[in-house]
């Protein structure tokens, strides 16, 4: 049978132009969906789409305007989600860029392998995954979710499909480049051996901000994943006050007699939903202030060795569907930044002010990360990243998290692209210095006519 090469948009609604918006809920924009079902019809996509272009979207999990294109094409990559093969004794898997984190698990961990990296969310693709770049609770040991590929196949402006490997141009500015190289159809991946689903967690309390950088500074290599909330509300002899947790896949010896029955089992839990509608202000200085002292209080001061399933380790929120609802219908901005090593005060600094300003979040997580990535727009960098959610509503936002900026800029630091819906140009380009080389790769291989985005034309990308 030949391939289907149809070149109308496949859509399951009537309307094929559609509202699309980031996980934050933010400045929505208006684009015509395509949602291919083979290689071929994705191709066929992007030679015909228009002069405002188009960019592939995965689950929706960017928080801000980098899956989103007003008044061009989005290409729904979802409908892209076979698995093609698995190598049980090398450890690696070759799968369609569309396939969740969430299926990968679903079909590896019963064979005894796990994704190499998973963010806070497993609701998203692999060519996701590749595009921003993803990192997670390893990153000091592992590095970025692109170190552990081996290879992709990458659809070209001109509908050429080309078979890309690390340490070349391509590779490098695709690690992270939002999706703005080309679409991601295909990738190898190599993957984490583990025993069972289950972690074994450490929990301490940190007393303040210094006490948490010690802490995870000095217990960095014992720990293959280790993240540490803190609550940005707190001020005085408590600021930056942190609950540290750290975590290793757990052996089969580790594991009850009940547990061995089935140690490999995948069974991730479902809470409700959030409620679609969510009262204005439901989340402010008060409710989160009541929340952090809770979650503080309530949280171990040392404890060690306790088993807990591998999902509600990696990935909590994902057992609330809709989470991102609570912000109500302003949404939230989550700013995510780092700093690196021996700029320990700018981050001292930062914290201070975001508890002087009372910015009510309670989704706050410290980490530490490793070595730089190969991505020319890679985000991390050797230091200390603070990702925080903020309601999007709070008054004089915007300027405040300029000035925010002005503090990472100072110290050689930069924002996360896969997290921002706000950032301005100027800041952006002393953030990232291979931005001029990831824009001259666009200029020259045309895609910068092709593919593009909100984020690409807020940032002159």
């Amino acid at each position: 049978m030949a391939a289907d090469t149809r070149t109308t948009p496949t859509t399951d609604a009537d309307d094929p132009f559609v509202s699309v918006t980031g996980w934050g809920r933010t400045a929505p924009s208006t684009a015509y969906l395509w949602r291919p079902r083979t290689h071929e019809q994705a191709a066929a996509a992007v030679r015909e789409w228009g002069a405002r272009g188009g960019i592939a979207r995965g689950l929706g999990r960017a928080y801000g305007d980098a899956a989103q294109n007003a008044g061009g094409c989005v290409l729904d990559m979802t409908g892209l989600d076979r698995i093609h093969s698995i190598d049980v004794t090398a450890g690696t898997v070759v799968c369609d860029a569309g396939v969740s984190l969430h299926r990968l698990m679903e079909v590896l961990l019963p064979l005894g392998w796990f994704v190499p990296v998973s963010p806070g969310t497993r609701y998203i693709t692999v060519g996701g995954a590749i595009g921003a770049s993803v990192h997670g609770k390893n990153h000091h040991v592992s590095g970025a979710f692109t170190r552990h590929v081996s290879a992709f196949d990458l659809l070209l402006p001109d509908g050429s499909v080309r078979t890309v490997t690390p340490g070349t141009d391509l590779f490098d500015a695709t690690a992270g480049g939002m999706g703005l190289t080309g679409v991601v159809l295909a990738a190898v991946i190599r993957l984490h051996r583990v025993e069972t689903s289950y972690m074994l967690v450490d929990t301490e309390r940190a007393t303040d901000l210094d006490d948490v950088l010690a802490r995870l500074a000095a217990d960095a290599e014992r720990h293959r994943y280790s993240v540490a909330w803190i609550d940005l509300l707190a001020r005085g002899r408590s600021t930056g006050r942190s609950v540290i947790t750290r975590g290793d896949h757990a052996p089969l010896a580790a594991l009850p007699a009940r547990a061995r029955r089935a140690p490999l089992a995948f069974r991730p839990g479902t809470l409700p939903p959030a409620p679609a509608a969510v009262p204005p202000g439901l989340l402010n200085r008060a409710t989160v202030g009541l929340f952090n002292e809770f979650w503080y209080r309530t949280s171990p001061r040392a404890g060690s060795g306790r088993l807990q399933r591998l999902t509600a380790f990696f990935h909590p929120l994902d057992g609330v569907p809709h989470w991102n609802r609570v912000y109500g219908r302003n949404g939230f901005v989550q700013y995510q930044f780092v700093v690196g090593h021996g700029q320990e005060e700018t981050l001292r600094r930062i914290v201070r002010r975001i508890a002087r300003r009372g910015c009510p979040s309670f989704l706050a997580v410290l980490k530490r990360f490793g070595a730089s990535d190969p991505g020319w727009l890679s985000f991390p960098v050797p230091g200390w990243t603070l990702a925080l959610d903020i309601p999007a509503g709070l008054p004089g936002l915007g300027a405040f998290l300029d000035e925010l900026d002005e503090e990472v800029v100072g110290a050689g630091g930069r924002v996360y692209l896969a997290k921002d819906s706000r950032v301005r140009p100027e800041a952006l380009a002393a953030m990232y210095p291979r931005l001029d080389e990831f824009r001259a790769l666009r200029a020259r291989t045309g895609a910068d006519r092709v593919f593009t985005s909100d984020l690409s034309r807020r940032l002159s990308l």
